[in-house]
């Protein structure tokens, strides 16, 4: 388990020597200089790859010039040496990525009903491939056969995404198409031990039930039409990825950590939803059956109050008690576990949540803020001797 460290603390207790504190502080700034290196890279990758393909805008220039950017990276990495390794897997990553974007744009063009299963199966057998490669090949070529293997993947998934456009009322095709997502991005992210890539399959999972985001000018939004039922979602995934941590290995129980950080994120999010807007449990799912705007506002009101009353209603003010309390249990059980993440997210929405709950709901009550302040200190207090009890016990 990664824990937070004071260095010089443990060094002038003599907890550990000279040496010791700067080995922890060189590989410190090695994994951190890692993570800057290969965010710079990656999203330069991404941003030419697409901003060339657009640009050229033509099937035949991309992809000759897909082609001569990967020629270029394959004769540096076999004859530039580890000095240039980095430019050339660039220049093989922005070759192989305008490649593949030109195929699949190119086939979307075409609009044919083969477009969905040509890319579903093109993207399946070129993933496949480099995750071969990247297994057996040599280990300084990873970097380019993994991101090729996501590349692939990423193929598949459009044509899936094709696939299920064609369906006539996509209906329980797109859920269970969002829910295969969210499993593949989650296995590659595994397969190739890269946690940024677990991360995303929350989106895919969060889709399930139709929650995202949208922008509009100058604003970004978080929509869940289904928040309760979002909630349980992710705290169900919140669990099972706790249990995956607790009893498997190392390796995959990172993987369990970053989706469980992802989980609650989402899940608090949906909170912040319900605190505001309160969740008919279960309309979204029978939109098609809303009454429609005929015959003046105040009859189109009753007929909409009337079909909403048929769903199960929990006020936002159940949610923003529900939310305060569990928000407050998740940062004392992490804070003892040592969970960072978990422990950052809960602390993070709780801002959150006393912010939005200051202008939403007792910007006039200052009595509220007295006995919400006042009934905190005991339970710090409390909480402070427990974790002390705690502590003996562990000694």
């Amino acid at each position: 388990m990664t824990h937070v460290v004071q260095t010089e603390a443990l060094l002038s207790e003599g907890v550990i020597t000279p040496e010791q504190a700067a080995e922890i502080a060189r590989r410190s700034r090695d994994t951190m200089m890692a993570l800057a290196i290969n965010a710079v890279l990656t999203a330069g990758i991404a941003a030419a790859t697409l901003g060339l393909a657009f640009w050229l805008a033509d099937a035949m220039a991309v992809a000759i010039a897909g082609l001569l950017f990967l020629g270029l990276g394959a004769f540096v990495l076999v004859k530039g040496g580890d000095l240039y390794r980095m430019l050339g897997h660039a220049a093989a990553l922005v070759g192989s990525g305008m490649l593949f974007v030109g195929a699949g744009i190119e086939l979307s063009d075409l609009g044919s009903q083969n477009a969905g299963p040509i890319l579903f199966l093109a993207g399946a057998g070129s993933a496949a491939l480099a995750a071969w490669a990247f297994r057996k090949g040599p280990p300084s070529l990873r970097f380019t056969t993994g991101t090729v293997a996501l590349m692939g993947g990423a193929l598949h998934l459009w044509g899936l995404g094709h696939i299920v456009d064609a369906i006539a009322e996509p209906g329980m095709a797109l859920t269970l198409a969002f829910g295969y997502a969210a499993v593949l991005i989650a296995a590659f992210g595994l397969f190739l031990n890269v946690r940024a890539v677990t991360a995303l399959a929350i989106v895919p999972f969060a889709q399930m039930l139709e929650t995202g985001t949208a922008y509009f000018h100058a604003a970004y939004v978080f929509y869940s039409p289904e928040p309760t039922l979002t909630i349980l979602q992710m705290s169900t995934l919140i669990a099972a990825c706790l249990w995956v941590r607790a009893n498997q290995p190392d390796r995959i129980g990172r993987h369990a950590g970053i989706m469980a950080i992802m989980a609650a994120v989402v899940g608090n999010l949906a909170f912040l939803v319900a605190s505001l807007w309160g969740d008919h449990i279960g309309m979204s799912f029978f939109r098609e059956a809303a009454p429609r705007f005929e015959g003046g506002w105040q009859t189109y009101q009753n007929l909409r109050d009337a079909w909403e009353a048929q769903f199960l209603h929990v006020s936002e003010h159940v949610y923003t008690v529900l939310w305060a309390v569990l928000l407050i249990a998740a940062a004392l059980w992490s804070a003892h576990t040592a969970r960072r993440g978990l422990f950052n997210t809960a602390i993070t929405f709780g801002a959150i949540h006393a912010y939005t709950q200051l202008f939403e709901t007792f910007s006039d009550e200052p009595l509220a803020y007295a006995i919400g302040g006042l009934a905190a200190i005991p339970l710090a207090w409390g909480v402070w001797r427990l974790n002390q009890r705690i502590a003996v016990k562990m000694e």
